[in-house]
């Protein structure tokens, strides 16, 4: 066997017939006598999900910090991922109180939690916000992917208008700004986040797509050949990861299909919008965009997602875990007992689909580590009590070692009055990106890497 310094390419593409896959990272991506890769040279991808409405915070704080803490009923799904993860206490979107604006937290909620800016009170065009990390991040590392970033949800965010007391619906239909006054609204539609993440990528056009999803054969059908040629010249590892991969993409494109199928054959429902390719659950629809989450870091096709589970003041109901009501009334519970043990369950459930996404990046091999090794993903919400709308103390989680970065198996409180923008700070420092101040921050934290 003749060695070569030569490596494939880290944004080799199977191509036919117009259609370009990109490839899961491979040995051959080392060049030969190298040695082994380091942990470091994986890239550091992001990830930011957010739930609506508040928390249960009784049920979500850890009693204990450090090490010993013990994870309380709304978290104990994700109790097989302790050393992965940090449970956070004690950040705080100030810039989502009113601050003389009245009414509208729920706005101010949507648009404050990634920016850390306060929006503009205005129910008109002129809307006001801030560039949000996953935007900074973007910017600045996007340009290695083919997509600089990936905006996803679960909800339908097409409400326009005044949402909450006088704010625009643009402020809760969506988490990402890239510029104050642009809004990045999600893709809820798995199809339509399938196509962008592997089709050719020189149209967004409607027509175009229901072009292609009337196409018979399958989007690898058309690079088979190509990744034939490609694995006759790989190692036994690598052939094997490349066929696993294939087969994911495969997999997910042909459950995407069967929903599509399903909805089609669906009888019409009044008054209900229901777009082709949107899973009749929650939990297939949560659980499918993990899945797309996943193998789109696992292809390198984007290094920053948000996915909002929700938007803020919705009223989606979970009859599928007995619980009927619409959240957000319900997270107006005034002390009601049985309110809030609704809410208590809606809360574990948010919880247990995220952790479908964090067992997805663990399973997944990436480099010498797996996803979860190369991320960092903060999951939580810009409320946490929602029936008094506070901002302070939210509920916050870390998960994934940030190449090294970030050591698990934590409870941290910080100090009181500590921003959350000084966690996005700190993260955009891991990530490479310098920036001496993000949002409302006062500094840069040491307790990601502390023990």
């Amino acid at each position: 066997m003749i060695l070569t310094n030569k490596a494939l390419s880290r944004r080799s593409l199977l191509r036919g017939l117009g259609t370009a896959v990109a490839l899961p990272f491979l040995d051959a991506m080392s060049p030969a006598l190298a040695g082994p890769a380091k942990s470091g040279a994986a890239p550091l991808r992001t990830a930011f999900v957010y739930v609506p409405n508040g928390i249960i915070m009784k049920d979500w704080t850890p009693a204990v910090e450090g090490k010993a803490f013990e994870f309380t009923k709304t978290l104990q799904s994700l109790a097989p991922f302790r050393e992965n993860l940090l449970v956070m206490s004690g950040l705080d979107h100030y810039t989502g109180q009113a601050l003389g604006d009245g009414a509208g937290d729920h706005a101010r909620a949507g648009a404050t939690w990634l920016t850390g800016v306060h929006p503009k009170k205005t129910q008109g065009a002129d809307i006001q916000a801030g560039v949000s990390i996953d935007q900074i991040l973007a910017k600045e590392i996007g340009r290695q992917t083919t997509l600089p970033s990936l905006e996803i949800g679960l909800e339908d965010n097409r409400l326009v208008g005044n949402c909450d007391s006088g704010y625009s619906c643009a402020y809760s239909n969506t988490l990402s700004w890239s510029s104050p006054s642009t809004p990045l609204p999600p893709e809820m539609n798995p199809r339509a986040v399938f196509e962008r993440l592997f089709g050719d990528g020189e149209t967004t056009d409607p027509a175009a797509r229901i072009l292609q999803a009337r196409q018979d054969r399958s989007i690898l059908d058309f690079v088979r050949e190509d990744a034939g040629r490609l694995g006759s010249s790989l190692g036994t590892a690598d052939k094997r990861k490349l066929s696993e991969y294939l087969d994911s993409v495969r997999e997910i494109e042909q459950r995407i299909q069967r929903v599509e199928a399903q909805s089609a054959d669906a009888p019409d429902l009044p008054a209900i919008d229901r777009p082709g390719g949107i899973p009749p659950t929650f939990e297939e629809h949560a659980h499918l965009m993990a899945d797309l989450i996943t193998i789109a870091f696992q292809a390198d096709l984007t290094r920053t997602i948000t996915f909002m589970m929700g938007r803020e003041g919705g009223n989606r109901t979970y009859r599928s875990i007995g619980v009927p009501d619409a959240h957000h009334g319900l997270s107006h519970h005034f002390n009601d007992a049985e309110k809030i043990a609704k809410l208590q369950k809606i809360d574990q459930h948010h919880v247990l689909m995220f952790s479908y996404l964090v067992q997805r990046l663990k399973e997944t091999k990436d480099g010498d580590g797996t996803l979860l090794d190369h991320s960092m993903v903060v999951y939580g919400s810009s409320i946490s009590d929602g029936n008094r709308h506070e901002h302070l103390n939210l509920p916050a989680l870390l998960a994934g070692g940030g190449n090294g970065r970030v050591h698990g198996g934590r409870h941290v409180r910080f100090p009181k009055g500590t921003p959350m923008t000084n966690l996005y700070l700190t993260m955009l420092e891991a990530a490479g990106v310098k920036a001496e101040k993000f949002g409302d921050s006062t500094g840069k934290i040491s307790q990601l890497s502390n023990l």
